[in-house]
């Protein structure tokens, strides 16, 4: 038997090793020419693909047809010559992770052909869930060598990964790819963070080392005396949930303590309890930080007990506590049910992959590939709330969600019937917004109307939206125009146009011609549903104030250059550097926070080992700075210097979503000539808004104050302000 063949038998020796083998010749001949961009023979991918699966407890049919998955896509070796020498199970796994290569595409992006293809292997999860554990142990193996890619195609593949194939891990309840995939791709898209990160968590291991064990060592005592039997260890943090967590509270991180955790494995759901209540008795819990994950399991069935306790020394730090068989799932998620249960009985499919089925009605009711993706981004990223149904079923929905969206997820019929909600025994509107725990029962009604336009504004899920609209489209009733009117007025009040000229009436029965509508009122009634016909409407009718904005800006212009003639000429300019006083010699840094440029009124803050830490003295930091560390704050001064210094600074946007946005921004500063250093852009559907974050580089405040006043001055944009974390 082949040393390789051998490996596998190693992980479960009721493998078939015959169909192993004749997976792994057959691959080894397809691939015998073909070579990976790292030079080696391209069968290590395969190879390494079987392994990943064996290592997670799959099948062996899995296994091989993690061997054969690439075959039929890189070979000349076809479906159904795979299918008849291997049989259906594994000609349909390998068919699923199989790219749609073969097909001609009309004028698709590569954008669009990407999202083909992950609709593709959602429509095969359907027939079995296998082909994504494939899928996802291909592209880990991926981004375990991606270092021999070209610079561009990693960074798509990495982007990717986090958007997408990491959280599908996490919604199969695999955390070892998910934790690995983040932080390789964590690594490759923002190499100074990771490193930065790298050598402070290998510094706080060296110092903490002794005092993980000690807790350790306390909690051993604890148990010893509770007579439970117990696996306890320490662990360290993953640097992407690290990098999140700085991101998205606006932190440095020497500012996050909780970087270590503790993990402890009993046997039984008793002891799990039993376990806290002395966890807690030893150390103080910090409020808000427990999470119950056994009485109140994730989605993909993750269960245990989670939380984070101050130490002897003041610093918090997370303790998990669960089963060794909660452990098992964790670690190996969905693949747990083959390793120690022979696959999915139908019961576990029914709750398991709830979600799943889910997404393929998502699939099913969007027709444009890359609306579904972008739906799948939102739904595996938004977090989820749990609430009970009046005979204690558990139903599950993204946080923020209302009863119209408990009634649509129960059956659309309840939906399309409700006229109200009671919330644990208590009339609530139907705009109320859910909480984990609560029970939640639809009051419905023969004689309701259906639902109304309003209740798009109302719903978090798309699930219900499509409901709604195929509802209201298939009623056909005439809507009232005074509504459709007043929310093209509202849309338009939001851009800063002025009404008087935008709704005169040529303007109006303009939009309407272009939009193949008879009359106004027409698309007033189209544009009370919402959806794509309001944002036409409110996109042509805006089409006018583009040469009244050019011109305002040209006018601006000459307004600034007028004052800057008039102001009085200065022997030198502020140029960037810093100066502190009395003392020499310190090595100063900018806070991230505030993002100081010259011009700021500016303070200093001493920090233990780094230096001076500058901040605007507007800064929400210095500004609520307790008392007894003000006496840290030291005083700094711009100095005045001939060099041309640069800095990062922050600044919020808040605009209608539409195409374009982005470039209409990118390109006020590309005529400032400023460089874009960051951007983070959130698209909020419930209001059509996207809000971004920018980072500039600027030398001054006058420039600042200027781009600005331009970036107001883009169509659709809302609001403009300078972040003050």
């Amino acid at each position: 038997m082949d040393q390789y063949i051998q490996q596998l038998m190693s992980y479960n020796s009721n493998y078939d090793a015959q169909l192993l083998e004749k997976a792994y010749l057959k691959a080894t001949e397809m691939h015998k020419d073909q070579k990976r961009r790292s030079g080696e023979p391209y069968i290590i991918h395969p190879k390494a693909v079987a392994v990943i699966l064996a290592d997670i407890g799959m099948d062996d049919h899995t296994l091989a047809a993690g061997l054969l998955h690439d075959v039929v896509e890189d070979t000349s070796y076809s479906l159904e010559d795979l299918r008849a020498d291997f049989g259906d199970d594994i000609a349909m796994m390998v068919d699923g992770v199989t790219k749609l290569t073969n097909l001609v595409y009309d004028n698709q992006s590569k954008e669009e052909r990407q999202a083909e293809n992950i609709r593709k292997m959602f429509l095969a999860m359907s027939k079995d869930i296998r082909i994504l554990v494939i899928k996802l142990a291909d592209r880990l193996h991926n981004l375990r060598t991606i270092q021999f890619m070209p610079y561009e195609k990693r960074m798509e593949k990495c982007r990717e990964s986090l958007e997408i194939y990491a959280p599908l891990a996490a919604r199969l309840g695999i955390y070892a790819f998910k934790f690995e995939m983040e932080d390789i791709s964590f690594m490759n898209l923002e190499p100074e963070a990771y490193r930065h990160i790298d050598e402070v968590m290998t510094e706080r291991r060296r110092k903490n080392a002794n005092e993980i064990e000690n807790i350790i060592a306390d909690i051993r005592v604890l148990l010893d005396e509770l007579g439970i039997r117990y696996e306890v260890y320490g662990r360290n943090k993953h640097y992407y949930s690290i990098y999140k967590k700085m991101v998205i509270q606006h932190r440095d991180l020497d500012e996050i303590f909780d970087l270590t955790a503790v993990r402890i494995i009993v046997d039984s759901v008793k002891d799990c309890y039993a376990a806290l209540g002395a966890v807690h008795t030893k150390w103080t819990p910090i409020p808000g930080r427990f999470k119950d994950y056994i009485a109140m399991p994730k989605p993909n069935q993750y269960q245990s007990l989670h939380t984070t306790v101050i130490g002897q020394n003041g610093s918090p730090f997370e303790i998990q506590i669960r089963t060794h068989e909660m452990h098992m799932v964790a670690e190996y998620g969905i693949a747990a049910h083959w390793k120690y249960k022979e696959g999915i009985s139908a019961e576990d499919d029914e709750a398991k992959l709830a979600w799943l089925r889910q997404t393929l009605e998502w699939q099913q009711e969007s027709s444009d590939s890359t609306e579904f993706v972008n739906t799948l981004k939102m739904e595996l990223f938004s977090s989820q709330v749990f609430v009970f149904t009046p005979k204690g079923d558990i139903v599950e929905l993204p946080a923020g969600s209302t009863p119209l969206d408990f009634a649509f997820k129960i059956h659309t019929g309840v939906g399309i019937k409700t006229v109200g909600a009671k919330i644990n025994g208590k009339m609530v509107p139907i705009d109320y917004v859910l909480h984990n725990g609560e029970i939640v029962d639809i009051v419905t009604s023969n004689s309701s109307k259906g639902p109304s336009p309003d209740w798009l504004k109302i719903v978090k899920t798309n699930s219900a939206k499509n409901k709604i609209r195929q509802f209201l489209k298939k009623e056909n009733r005439p809507e009232n125009a005074d509504k459709g009117k007043d929310m093209i007025e509202k849309a338009l009040k939001r851009k800063g146009l002025d009404l008087e000229k935008v709704m005169r009436a040529p303007m109006i029965q303009r939009a309407a011609k272009e939009m193949e509508y008879q009359t106004p009122e027409d698309l007033y009634n189209a544009v009370s549903y919402g959806g794509r016909e309001f944002s036409r409407a409110v996109k042509l009718l805006e089409d006018y104030r583009q040469e009244e904005i050019q011109a305002e800006i040209k006018r601006q212009e000459e307004q600034e250059q007028k004052l800057r003639n008039l102001e009085p000429k200065k022997a030198k300019e502020s140029t960037g550097g810093v100066t502190v006083k009395g003392v020499d010699n310190l090595f100063v840094r900018f806070a991230r926070c505030c993002s100081p440029i010259p011009g700021d009124e500016i303070i200093g803050f001493t920090t233990k080992g780094r230096g001076i830490s500058i901040h605007r003295k507007d800064c929400i930091n210095i500004i609520s700075l307790p008392e007894r560390e003000r006496g840290r704050l030291i005083e700094v001064e711009w100095e005045e210097s001939d060099s041309n210094l640069y800095f990062d600074a922050s600044i919020h946007i808040t605009a209608e979503d539409r195409k374009g946005l982005m470039v209409d921004i990118s390109k006020v500063c590309e005529e400032m000539d400023i460089n874009i250093t960051g951007v983070n852009l959130i698209a909020d559907k419930r209001d059509s808004l996207a809000h971004m974050d920018m980072t500039l580089s600027l030398n001054n405040t006058k420039d600042i104050v200027k781009l600005m006043n331009r970036f107001r001055a883009v169509k659709s944009v809302v609001d403009v302000y300078r972040n003050n974390f």
